[in-house]
């Protein structure tokens, strides 16, 4: 897929239902980003990923550390302002929940280092503001213990705010 006629100021969304690691890196080496010099892009991938045993935490973190350099490779003045892996529950029992929280832990201590400041990464975690103070998922956050509600998005967005507007230097 080629962007054409994107103005300056105008955003792009190109997130999928469904969306996993290699979806997004096989989009970004087939031409999804040519042609276009965003100066941020939010990147929040891998919770697709995540569920049981399909990939493990090493996999999925590789698989964005990829994303992260190919975008770089195809804009190297992109700022990517990465977001840890949201917080789900798994609806199983407690140690499936509990090796789910596990692997998403594990998954967000590893992305975490590809931060440099913001000079072209900046991680942010904003899973707890999803969370209860028991740690629990309220169903009105997220009505699944997955995907957010208006609520959520509204979370999301007051929390991504501050940081996207300074990498983007406005």
């Amino acid at each position: 897929m080629k962007i054409k006629n994107l103005k300056i100021g105008q955003r792009l969304a190109l997130g999928f239902g469904g969306d996993r690691t290699e979806n997004v890196l096989w989009r970004l080496q087939h031409g999804e980003i040519d042609g276009l010099a965003p100066k941020a892009v939010v990147l929040m991938i891998g919770t697709n990923n995540s569920n049981g045993k399909d990939n493990t935490s090493d996999e999925i973190a590789e698989g964005i550390e990829a994303i992260v350099k190919e975008i770089h490779k195809r804009s190297p003045k992109t700022k990517v302002l990465l977001l840890a892996v949201f917080p789900r529950a798994t609806g199983k029992d407690k140690d499936a929940q509990a090796a789910q929280t596990a692997k998403i832990n594990a998954i967000n201590d590893r992305i975490a280092k590809l931060d440099d400041g913001g000079k072209t990464v900046k991680y942010l975690d904003i899973g707890k503001k999803f969370l209860a103070t028991d740690g629990s998922i309220p169903k009105e956050i997220m009505p699944d213990q997955l995907h957010l509600s208006p609520k959520g998005y509204r979370i999301w967005a007051d929390a991504v705010a501050p940081t996207l507007k300074e990498l983007m230097g406005s």
